[in-house]
């Protein structure tokens, strides 16, 4: 069997995906946009299941799925879906010091995200996900 596309092109599709980001969240750098992108879905991944994670890990591209379960602590309590700007502020706190998140973080890496992801198993990923899940990647 041949390499999957997906994983050939795995590097040059992450870097097109974070300088649309860094755009899209008017930031100056890649390094202030790699903190924006692991916090939200850090943010994201604390109100997930195990299995949940593991369905929304399946629709993402290879690195961004990396990211996504990176430095996971299974151990962490499972945290209830606020709102957009109580989330907001818990991704702010990732790297306080050298986080350059803006208010619109969560909707810059959803809006980029939906760019960069099968439409329609993202979609219906969200179906298996609790409701709160589709809200929290609405642009």
């Amino acid at each position: 069997m041949t390499m999957p596309m997906e994983y050939r092109q795995a590097s040059a599709d992450f870097d097109a995906f974070m300088l649309e980001l860094r755009d899209q969240a008017g930031l100056a750098t890649t390094n202030q946009t790699y903190t924006l992108l692991q916090a939200v879905l850090q943010v994201f991944r604390r109100r997930l299941s195990v299995s949940e994670a593991v369905l929304f890990a399946g629709v993402l591209p290879p690195v961004l799925r990396a990211i996504f379960v990176s430095d996971w602590e299974l151990d962490e309590p499972r945290r209830e879906f606020a709102s957009r700007a109580e989330m907001t502020r818990e991704a702010r706190e990732l790297r306080p010091d050298h986080n350059f998140s803006t208010e619109t973080a969560i909707a810059d890496v959803a809006s980029v995200l939906r760019r960069h992801v099968d439409a329609e198993a993202f979609e219906r990923m969200l179906d298996r996900l609790p409701q709160e899940a589709r809200a929290f990647w609405k642009i």
